[in-house]
């Protein structure tokens, strides 16, 4: 070694191989040896050179060079593996690569030029990284571009318009059926999977357009695929078990296909102002029909319609009592409302709608839930259509729910991830407005008195009332609209058992609709409104391909049968390029409003609970009743739901058969079946998960609030005990107390009377409270209402104002489908150790074992170093 090279070498790391006796000319592996001769022999050595145990730690991050452990032996093995072969190597200020790491680096670039022939043989590739930087430049531009291109007068000719058609069909087609050996087979998915990629990163919906067009092709080409090649027609039990499942993926096709239809393109519509001159408003009934819900759930919607911005002259609130209670006739009274009950049930809630139809004369009716509050806007934000529009029969808005759904209690998701419903109502009704196929829901809606009085009042015939009434009205002609801004908000179902009651319900009610009155047969609707009912009617039968798919790989791995007759690899060819691109454009379409692999959890949850009753519906769709969904309840303690979960045990149970039998297989069964077993275990594992996730919902987290708190930041004063006022504004807030959040919060005493400004525009009321405890910049205190009056105020100056919903989502983060697979999986895992805590302690114990073994594991693994070039 020259001098030279001696002075370059003397860094805390030769310091270290001096150390450790190791010959800086030696080859790495000696190093290595040395390394762990370090460990072994010597592990005072690490106190020695702090200089140089900080250089060790840079290189090794998961070992701790002050207290060696057992397992160090093995992660330092690893670690120079793992950085020989994939990490770089620390490079003097010269761009000399130092010691003994040259030999390292000389072996990495061997390795790099024996692949870089073949990396460079695929164009595909280096396009792809030179668009993507085009890309990211300039996405705007891009999107400008796309746009006018969409917009050229070039595409209204109407020869280019079918020409383009024709040419489009004639490439899909050959794209579907051409067959393809493995290799073409890789070119051609790699090449789709590439063109997916950059144009998701396009703004716009022509590349939402484009992202369907491949979606479409690769889910097609698979479902062709799967009837032309891989069922096995010489085996009875083969065909059997691969009939059942192709019957399941044709189904999901299907729903794939009339999804795309129906949600590619979102209307957005904006609310139209009002005439100035009010007397050219019209006369508004106001429905709020209740059964058996507790009068604490009502009274906020009623204080809230009875602060609607209207002409009170041209507004009439009806309290529609169906259980028949003098409470809720005294309290009527008390506030001024209308009260109407009637001698019977029949029809449910429709009944009660109808019935009091016969006794108001208003031109429009609003209808809400009792638990759904109003915002004094509701009706000035949605009336100006009905104005524009003549033939406007119904204008529905969202459903919000400002409490946690099950999903979202159980799971702490609450305000992470959409909630099951938010993608119907951020998307889907958004895109059937714009085919004039909006649904009625029930509640938030305006319904045109005659046009509901011509088709004989809300549909009695079915349980699902509301949309069986919007497809009548949409038959003879009438219009309907959709107003994306939440402007009411309700409480969602409290348990999963109610939850699952509600959804069951909404299941029978639509196959009896495909039943009496299937939106596919029959007059008076386009082509467009028939797709998007029946899908939505088509989601509700789900439930049997759903199972199917849960215990489908149990077919080869308990009864040898090939569901899917064809070699491993060619399955994974053509079974992810479809997935992966439903999972890319589904994204894209519903990305802010449903996060990716969450509607197989909803799926898997429902599944076995909708099964009984939509067959029942479709075979006698007279038979059921209508289930009112309990609101306002507590859960006092946390529980397991195991009745609910009895069924994802027992699914759960047979997956675990199957696994072990197919670990067997690997090891003692035939080795041309290796891939198959190990495909066929692999989709019972994500079936697993999926059920995990399912069976942690129902561990039901305890619900003591008697109100639901609300985050929304208001301002808002403290007055204090001695006069002085400190300007504030609120954190959350409820019918029972409120958050204020200030700079610096004064001493206060537990139980201190204080008040509390809030302000309904631009008048002020001054609420009494009692401090509840308080911080350094939070005072958290309890109402002290008095009055009738001054609960009615607090409702116009929280739930009540206009801007009370429309940023409820804001800072939540868009959908990014791996975070979305990993969250599902790891809820999964969630699942059985729930199950483990809840059923014996010694189980709990085992999963902590397993778990903390599992972590033991990982840290073995190598890690990325820490390595600084000098």
């Amino acid at each position: 070694m020259t001098a030279t090279t001696s002075t370059r070498m003397r860094t805390p790391w030769a310091d270290l191989i001096a150390a450790i006796g190791v010959d800086v000319h030696q080859s790495w592996p000696g190093l290595l040896l040395g390394l762990l001769r370090c460990l072994l022999l010597q592990p005072d050595v690490a106190t020695l050179n702090p200089a140089w145990r900080a250089e060790l730690a840079s290189y090794f991050p998961q070992i701790d060079f002050h207290h060696f452990r057992v397992g160090d032996v093995i992660r330092m093995p690893l670690q120079c593996l793992w950085i020989c072969l994939i990490r770089p190597t620390p490079v003097s200020s010269s761009g000399v690569i130092e010691g003994p790491w040259a030999d390292i680096t000389r072996l990495r670039r061997k390795c790099s030029n024996a692949l870089t022939p073949l990396l460079t043989s695929i164009p595909a590739l280096l396009l792809a990284r030179r668009v993507h930087r085009t890309v990211d430049r300039d996405l705007g531009r891009m999107q400008a571009t796309v746009e006018q291109y969409e917009e050229s007068s070039f595409w209204d000719r109407q020869s280019v318009r079918y020409g383009s058609f024709i040419i489009a069909g004639v490439l899909g087609v050959m794209c579907i059926t051409t067959p393809f050996n493995t290799l073409a087979q890789i070119v051609f998915v790699t090449l789709l999977w590439t063109i997916a990629m950059l144009i998701r990163r396009i703004p716009g919906p022509g590349p939402t357009l484009f992202l369907i067009v491949l979606s479409l092709t690769t889910s097609t080409r698979y479902l062709w695929w799967r009837i032309a090649y891989t069922l096995n027609w010489d085996e009875s039990l083969d065909l059997m078990w691969g009939l059942v499942l192709l019957a399941a993926e044709i189904y999901t096709w299907i729903v794939l296909v009339l999804g795309y239809v129906q949600t590619a393109w979102p209307l957005k519509r904006e609310p139209i102002a009002l005439p100035t001159d009010q007397r050219e408003w019209p006369t508004v009934d106001v429905f709020i029909p209740t059964y058996n819900e507790p009068l604490k759930v009502v009274t906020p919607t009623v204080y809230a319609a009875l602060s609607i911005d209207w002409p009170r002259d041209k507004l009439n609130i009806y309290l529609l009592d169906d259980g028949r209670r003098d409470e809720f006739r005294q309290f009527a009274e008390e506030v001024g409302i209308n009260y109407l009950r009637r001698p019977d049930n029949k029809h449910a809630k429709a009944g009660n709608l109808n019935h009091a139809l016969g006794y108001t004369q208003g031109e429009f009716i609003a209808i809400f839930d009792c638990d759904h509050i109003p915002t004094r806007s509701f009706l000035q934000t949605t009336m100006g259509w009905f104005l524009h529009e003549p033939k406007l029969a119904l204008l529905q808005t969202p459903h919000h729910f400002f409490s946690p759904d099950p999903f979202e209690r159980n799971l702490g998701l609450f305000r992470h991830v959409p909630n099951e419903g938010e993608l119907f109502y951020g998307v889907i009704q958004d895109c059937n407005d714009l085919w004039n196929a909006t649904f009625f829901c029930g509640s938030c809606a305006v319904i045109k008195r005659a046009p509901l009085l011509q088709v004989g009042g809300i549909a009695v015939e079915t349980v699902t009332e509301d949309a069986h009434t919007a497809l009548k009205l949409q038959r003879l002609g009438y219009s309907s609209a959709y107003i994306n801004l939440p402007q009411a908000a309700g409480l969602a179902t409290e348990s999963l058992s109610a939850h699952i009651g509600q959804r069951i319900r909404w299941a029978r009610g639509m196959a009896q609709i495909f039943r009496l009155d299937n939106p596919f047969l029959g007059k008076g609707l386009n082509w467009a409104q028939r797709i998007c009912y029946g899908n939505a009617m088509m989601h509700f039968l789900n439930g049997g391909p759903r199972l199917i798919f849960l215990t489908a790989p149990l077919a080869f791995l308990l009864f040898h049968a090939y569901v899917i007759y064809t070699p491993a690899v060619s399955v994974v060819l053509y079974v992810l390029p479809h997935m992966v691109h439903a999972n890319i454009t589904n994204s894209r379409i519903q990305g802010g409003h449903r996060h990716s692999f969450w509607a197989e959890v909803y799926e898997t949850v429902l599944a076995w609970y909708i099964v009984p009753p939509t067959t029942v519906a479709l075979l006698n769709p007279h038979m059921g009743k209508f289930n009112v969904t309990a609101k306002g309840g507590l859960v006092d303690k946390s529980y397991f739901d195991w009745h609910i979960s009895l069924p994802y045990m027992v699914i759960v149970g047979l997956n675990l058969i199957g696994f072990t039998v197919g670990v067997g297989r690997i090891l003692w069964g035939p080795g041309d079946e290796i891939a198959t077993t190990l495909l066929n275990m692999f989709w019972t594992t994500y079936n697993l998960l999926l059920l995990g996730a399912a069976i942690s919902v129902a561990s039901e987290t305890k619900q003591i609030r008697h109100t639901q708190r609300v985050a929304l930041k208001i301002p808002a004063i403290l007055h204090l005990p001695g006069g002085e006022l400190v300007h504030c504004h609120t954190d959350d807030f409820s019918e029972g107390g409120v958050a204020l959040a200030m700079d610096a919060a004064p001493t206060l005493k537990t139980d201190e009377t204080v008040s509390v400004s809030l302000w309904r525009g631009a008048e002020e009321y001054v609420f009494p409270a009692r401090v509840v405890g308080s911080a350094a910049t939070r005072v958290r205190v309890r109402w002290e209402l008095t009055s009738a009056e001054q609960n009615q105020a607090l409702v116009q100056c929280t739930f009540v104002r206009a801007d009370a919903w429309v940023s409820w989502s804001e800072g939540r983060l868009r959908d990014r489908p791996l975070n979305g697979l990993r969250k599902v999986m790891e809820t999964g895992v969630q699942g059985y150790r729930r199950v483990a805590r809840q059923s014996w302690p010694t189980g709990q114990l085992f999963f902590g074992k397993v778990v903390s073994g599992a972590r033991y594991v990982a840290s073995l693994l190598p890690r990325q170093p820490s390595i600084e070039v000098r």
